[in-house]
């Protein structure tokens, strides 16, 4: 078996210098069917290791709950096939652009600044999770004939805090779990990152999108001897709802590589394949030095701009990358593969039957809570979803403004009954107002927890209060809407009715698919939402742009009749178009 090592200044493979050539690509941003086409893009564009995070909150939604544990193990056996080493980042915190930066919202919600610490509970659940997990690399090891030559303790921690026991304590719970390959940290290239994030004894790296020369000079202030490796180069970059899709130069980003590799550097391109968020779990972004500003949430597409883009397709930067590449590898680089079938051709889908949304919360809900103040998504344990908060406005009094403070991120408001307003959290006054009595609804939609910074595992919801005037409404009614509740015998529960035209609720309707293949979904004129196929949630759509269409894997679509349904918040248009990609 062979034997991977740091050494002073190369890695090693059974003691002979290897410069490590990785992409990253997230198993749980591809479906498992996609895998070895999408592993054999990156030996195509000359690299010889993937590397991957693994987020936590996917598969333990609820405490000592499990959803497909062993998808890294089997991850990682593709891989192996594929014929690359792996490294692994199983956090706990991942950033990614994640929902919560991978962290549960039951634990955020529960210990909120005593994450990410040596407090003794937060570390109890990590070992717990790491127990469950790690087993999977630690028999994979290189050691043992699989790919795995690496693994991450936390991430970025030098952008978040200073406990240098926690890093300790973190590294001794991965050796405790079977974990005998090197260790390493990855931070910024800033002096104040590197002092808190980095551990002394393991390998630290540095991530950057441009100036190389510049960020290894940091890296080699702090750490005099051992490889260079930049361990997440941007080569692109993510979009936020409601911003200009970001684009960087093939060319420009192709010199960059070819700069890191001159300086003699290890390198890992983030992303060499992005994939998508599936399921709604997009995090989101404060910007601002303190990030006190509005949320930013992240898009369903994590195309990242990268090599490989969303489809699996090869970019002009796929071909300017793997000119680079080519210099280094050992021999000719394997031939493209072909390319995945797609859609056979257009197909129109009208939903044909529609649901309130009261009566899609009454079959697919949870039992509804009332409490003097309105609870948080995570006292009422909710994901990702809706929550529909009642209050009434005593009376008789005549008419007040109304507010909700503290709201993250998004109500659509409704007065008797009537559609009042859109409230967000920069924005969260009815721009009527509102006499007594009246029965008052705020369905709020979280869009995305913070992934990265200080606010990450902010709470979600209404987290301040309702006024009316300068008055507390008390005697809050909650009720939780989870995406996990729309499965098919559950929906087959919902009361359908004949479409109304435009009103928000659960739309359902077929589409015909002759030739099935990866294809696009377009909903033209419905404002905000999300979208299932057969089942799977593709994600996220919302008018706001940038991203205009959502991806269908192939393997979702099969031949004959597909069920599309539509969860629209706000305003429904009228058809649902798949295309090809």
């Amino acid at each position: 078996m062979a034997d991977f090592r740091v050494g002073e200044t190369d890695f090693l493979v059974d003691g002979r210098p290897v410069r490590l050539l990785s992409g990253a690509l997230h198993y749980f941003r591809v479906r498992e069917e996609q895998w070895d086409h999408r592993l054999a893009m990156l030996r195509a564009m000359g690299l010889n290791c993937v590397e991957t995070y693994v987020p936590w909150n996917l598969h333990e939604p609820a405490p000592g709950e499990w959803d497909d544990p062993g998808a890294l193990g089997r991850f990682l056996d593709a891989a192996r096939r594929a014929g690359l080493w792996a490294i692994v980042r199983p956090g706990p915190y991942i950033c990614a652009e994640w929902e919560n930066g991978g962290l549960p919202h039951w634990l955020t919600g529960a210990l909120g600044r005593r994450m990410r610490t040596a407090d003794p509970e937060y570390l109890a659940l990590v070992r717990r999770w790491f127990a469950r997990l790690l087993p999977q690399a630690a028999e994979r090891e290189i050691g043992r004939g699989g790919p795995v030559i690496m693994v991450q303790i936390e991430n970025e921690y030098g952008s978040w805090g200073s406990d240098a026991e926690y890093l300790r304590q973190l590294a001794e719970i991965v050796r405790e779990c079977g974990i005998r390959v090197p260790l390493f940290t990855s931070d910024g290239p800033e002096d104040h990152m590197l002092t808190g994030g980095s551990l002394p004894g393991v390998l630290a790296t540095v991530n950057f999108g441009s100036k190389a020369r510049d960020a290894f000079d940091t890296l080699r202030r702090h750490r005099p001897d051992g490889p260079l490796m930049c361990m997440e180069f941007w080569c692109g970059w993510f979009d936020h709802w409601g911003e200009e899709h970001a684009v960087r130069d093939a060319r420009d980003a192709a010199g960059t590589l070819r700069e890191i590799l001159a300086l003699g550097a290890s390198v890992n391109v983030y992303m060499a394949h992005g994939g998508t968020n599936f399921g709604g779990w997009a995090g989101a972004n404060r910007s601002g030095e303190l990030q006190d500003r509005t949320i930013e949430p992240t898009v369903t597409s994590y195309d990242y701009d990268a090599p490989i883009d969303e489809a699996g397709r090869p970019t002009e930067k796929f071909w300017r990358f793997r000119e680079v590449l080519e210099e280094y590898a050992d021999g000719p680089l394997p031939a493209v593969p072909p390319a995945l079938p797609v859609l056979g051709g257009p197909v129109r889908a009208v939903p044909d039957a529609w649901a309130p949304l009261a009566e899609v919360l009454e079959r697919l809900g949870d039992d509804e809570i009332e409490s003097p103040v309105p609870p948080t998504f995570e006292e009422l344990g909710v994901d990702r979803g809706l929550v529909r908060y009642r209050v009434r406005v005593p009376g008789p009094r005549r008419p007040f403004s109304l507010r909700v403070t503290g709201l993250r991120d998004r109500a659509v408001a409704y007065v008797d009954g009537v559609r009042a307003g859109v409230l967000t959290e920069e924005s969260g006054t009815l721009p009527e107002p509102v006499a007594g009595p009246a029965e008052v609804e705020l369905w709020v939609e979280s869009l995305g927890r913070v992934n990265y910074g200080p606010r990450t595992g902010e709470p979600k919801g209404i987290t301040g209060g309702i006024l009316h005037e300068r008055q507390y409404l008390h005697g809050v009614r909650a009720r939780g809407l989870r995406l996990s509740a729309f499965g098919a015998e559950a929906v087959d529960r919902v009361s359908f009715r004949t479409p109304p035209g435009g009103a928000a609720g659960l739309y359902r309707g077929a589409a015909r698919v002759a030739s099935p293949g990866d294809a696009r979904l377009e909903l033209p004129g419905w404002t905000r939402g999300f979208v299932w196929v057969n089942g799977v949630c593709l994600g996220r759509y919302w008018s706001a742009g940038p991203q205009d269409s959502l991806f269908v894997p192939g393997p979702v679509l099969r031949e004959g009749v597909n069920d599309v349904w539509v969860l629209e918040l706000e305003e429904a248009g009228g058809e649902v178009l798949l295309g090809p990609v």
